[in-house]
């Protein structure tokens, strides 16, 4: 029998998942709240609010009932935004009948509770229901997946025997899946991506060109390799997919949410009015939050994320935050370097 896959979240990226997933011939059941999101996937197979121009395989079907969404799966595709991760936990263990390993794909980290998207997800579903979790993330719009274009990505779990599944479920000619141990390297570099994503639409925002987008990735890694290593991270992982790879594609395509809500601000508009206009869940203004509290919590040096910190919460002009980073005391390139692997060794 065919194995049934359910993808909760019917957005740009829960869509392209489940066409990978369809081309792989398994059967997909995508769950949304949205009526009229699901009546389109089911008559026309097209989800014309996330992926326009796309036409998605008829065996995925779409179900507004999470009843029938997870009745006969054993792999739970999680694509929801963070700040929805517990309530859909909490629906997943009110209505599966069967022990479920859990995929999840959003890229944050929950502010106050400084907890990774898989510690949510163990928070709120016991073993009885939760069979693994498993990450899945690196470089990936949804807009080329669905496209088909080459994509590679990375999973992660605490479980070898489940990452080799789900990378055996995605993987394709035209979608490659490593496998990953470094389940914390490979969340924190996901969700930190976003912090510098912000930082370098801003910088093109104000018009300050390619050295500076170049300087910004360069030090976004090292903030992201200091804080993740400090947190258990093997920094390895962050010259990876869900390292450098990550931050790249982030940080300099025209798709990524998060460069493009960055951009506006750089360009003068006010957060309030470029979250309204993106129309789609910025995760990296959460994230910036989260990321402020965790160097503070592990005392590690992030000045591009608190030039950020300032700039979403305290309405710090963008322009000063850019120079009061500059007018920062010099130090030696290689300082962070050796930070980080007197972490690990410690």
């Amino acid at each position: 029998m065919t194995e049934k896959i359910a993808v909760l979240g019917a957005g740009s990226w829960g869509t392209a998942l489940a066409l990978v997933l369809a081309d792989n011939d398994l059967d997909v059941a995508m769950w949304a709240k949205n009526e009229d999101r699901m009546a389109e996937l089911n008559t026309h197979h097209t989800n014309s609010r996330y992926l326009p121009n796309i036409l998605l395989p008829e065996t995925i079907r779409g179900t507004t009932s999470l009843d029938e969404a997870l009745e006969g799966a054993e792999t739970v595709v999680l694509a929801v935004p963070t700040k929805a991760i517990r309530e859909v936990a909490q629906q997943i263990v009110e209505t599966a009948k069967a022990p479920v390993t859990i995929v999840h794909v959003s890229k944050g980290i929950e502010p106050d509770s400084l907890l990774r998207i898989s510690e949510m997800i163990e928070q709120e579903m016991p073993a009885s229901v939760l069979k693994n979790v498993v990450v899945l993330s690196g470089p990936s719009h949804a807009e080329e997946v669905s496209l088909r274009h080459p994509t590679t990505v990375a999973v992660s779990s605490r479980s070898l025997e489940a990452s080799q599944k789900i990378q055996d479920l995605f993987m394709n000619q035209h979608f490659r899946v490593y496998t990953n141990p470094d389940l914390i390297g490979v969340e924190i570099g996901g969700a930190l991506k976003n912090i510098i994503a912000l930082a370098a639409g801003i910088s093109d925002g104000l018009g300050y060109g390619d050295n500076a987008k170049a300087a910004l990735i360069t030090r976004g890694l090292a903030e992201i390799a200091r804080l993740g290593t400090k947190m258990g991270a093997n920094p390895l992982t962050f010259s990876g997919l869900a390292g450098i790879g990550d931050l790249i594609v982030t940080c300099t395509s025209v798709h990524s949410r998060n460069w493009r809500a960055g951009h506006m601000l750089g360009q003068g508009k006010k957060l309030d009015e470029v979250l309204e206009s993106m129309g789609m869940v910025v995760e990296g203004v959460r994230t910036t939050k989260a990321g402020y509290q965790l160097s503070e919590k592990y005392d590690v040096q992030m000045p591009i994320t608190h030039a950020l910190y300032h700039i979403l919460f305290q309405a710090q002009e963008p322009k000063k935050a850019v120079d009061d980073l500059m007018a920062r005391v010099k130090k030696h390139e290689l300082e962070d370097l050796i930070d980080i692997l007197d972490t690990k060794q410690d």
